[in-house]
């Protein structure tokens, strides 16, 4: 009787395990998404009436840097400036909606919970213009890896370069900025904000420790405020600009200063994404940045309803490229990844890559010849796009895991761009937005016979140099 009863639970006991290891099998190590199931509104608001802020004291919302960088180039403050009236805000808060992202430029904000019903009737309150749903979260998702070991010293997994560039060598000189650097202009002063979806052991990586971070911030709702945790995505396209590791890899901006802002949520794909990149870059407007350098775009979401077509590709439609057409004339220059759709149905530039006076950066390979997976233009209102190219195929950069490695996408060749901007607008500080994005366009190397592929070219920021400053001595 004994050894029966032990019999039956041995067999119950082992049915038990059995089961909960088919029930972690097919659930595959899936977890829920950060922060439970929710839902996201964005809440477009009628107007910023009741706002305690002037356009007579800018310092009550913008830092003296940001400020300054608008006065330098003759920029005047407009009601897209002024935040969006607290009092909303406050109501909105009271009626059940947490405030997770914030558009004084697009006047809305951005609303999380987990009651659908009681976000959906924030659009009665009376301030309140338009209301759209912009994300629901999936019932389950695969978790991103995390903190990935990491090597103490730089492995280069190619050949090394004996130069003082390193494994950046190459990507540099093909722009023309080794001898914009000869000249002292390497990014002082110059304060870079880089979007991406996280930039995994920054913090750790004695690769780098020379990098001058100004500072982090996670923008994306549901997660915590380490960028540093989980994927190496903006890692990779940081290196690109910021490494200075002399004899070993320097980057294309390594005196510049650094904001690492987390817009991404890699684990989804919806428009509420883009009220996260569009509070990072007004964020970035209001600490000073001069230079934002942005690897992300956007077409297709998870709710197909909500996906992009190419209509909507004219700088206006998609909320994201209106913030972004507004950056130049708020006296900071967008550069953004074409996208890597070539091959692909999509095959044109994503959102804000469609933006207007911006430079949109497409890839091409060591030879000179445009990727095939580069997204191409025009955009839908007839404008040339990519505007200029750069090393995408491949890109040396710098992994979380602390290998120099080649890697393909025009993300990373959207930085090397943006880092070399730093250095022009360094060398030519009386220089608008407007005037640098347009003097970079007239080096390209295609200029003659700027087109949809290629844009304007490789452009080349040693000759932008030499024209600007012989314009002023002339």
């Amino acid at each position: 009787m004994k050894q029966d009863n032990l019999r039956i639970h041995i067999l119950f006991l082992l049915s038990f395990v059995t089961s909960l290891a088919w029930a972690g099998k097919g659930n595959g190590g899936l977890i829920a998404y950060p922060g439970g199931k929710c839902y996201m509104f964005r809440i477009t608001l009628a107007d910023k009436a009741g706002t305690p802020y002037t356009l007579d004291k800018p310092e009550q919302f913008l830092s003296k840097a940001s400020i300054f960088r608008r006065q330098r180039q003759g920029l005047k403050l407009d009601s897209t400036d002024l935040p969006v009236t607290p009092a909303y805000v406050q109501r909105i808060r009271k009626a059940g909606g947490k405030v997770v992202a914030v558009s004084k430029w697009n006047n809305s904000v951005l609303v999380r919970g987990s009651d659908r019903k009681a976000l959906e009737d924030l659009r009665r309150l009376p301030f309140v213009k338009e209301s759209r749903l912009v994300f629901v979260s999936p019932d389950s998702l695969r978790p991103l890896s995390q903190r990935v070991r990491y090597r103490a010293g730089l492995q280069v997994l190619d050949s090394t370069v004996h130069d003082y560039y390193g494994m950046g060598k190459e990507q540099l000189e093909s722009l023309g900025g080794r001898r914009l650097h000869n000249l002292g202009f390497m990014g002082q002063g110059m304060t870079i904000a880089v979007l991406d979806a996280g930039f995994m052991n920054v913090d750790r990586l004695p690769a780098f420790k020379n990098v001058n971070v100004c500072g982090t911030r996670n923008f994306v709702a549901g997660y915590d405020e380490d960028v540093f945790r989980e994927m190496d995505h903006g890692t990779k396209t940081l290196s690109t600009i910021a490494m200075n590791q002399p004899t070993v890899f320097v980057g294309t901006a390594p005196k510049a200063g650094f904001w690492l802002l987390r817009t991404e949520d890699y684990l989804t794909e919806s428009s509420a994404e883009e009220d996260f990149w569009i509070a990072a870059v007004e964020f970035s407007d209001s600490v000073g940045v001069d230079v934002v350098s942005s690897s992300l775009g956007y077409h297709g979401y998870d709710d197909k309803s909500t996906s992009y077509h190419y209509p909507d590709l004219d700088g206006r439609t998609a909320p994201v490229s209106r913030a972004a057409s507004r950056m130049a004339g708020k006296g900071m220059i967008l550069v953004n990844s074409a996208g890597n759709d070539g091959m692909g149905t999509w095959k044109k530039v994503n959102v804000p890559a469609d933006a207007s006076d911006i430079l949109t950066v497409g890839a091409i390979s060591p030879d000179g010849v445009n990727a095939a997976f580069s997204s191409v233009g025009p955009t839908a209102d007839g404008r040339v796009k990519p505007d200029v190219m750069a090393y995408g195929c491949p890109t040396n950069v710098v992994s979380g895991r602390g290998y120099i490695t080649p890697d393909t996408g025009t993300s990373f060749a959207c930085p090397l761009v943006a880092g070399m901007v730093a250095c022009l607008w360094q060398a030519l500080p009386h220089k608008s937005a407007k005037e640098i994005i347009e003097l970079v366009r007239s080096v390209g190397s295609n200029l003659l016979h700027p087109d949809n592929i290629m844009g304007y070219g490789v452009p080349d920021f040693w000759s932008a140099y030499q024209s600007a400053t012989r314009c002023t001595q002339g």
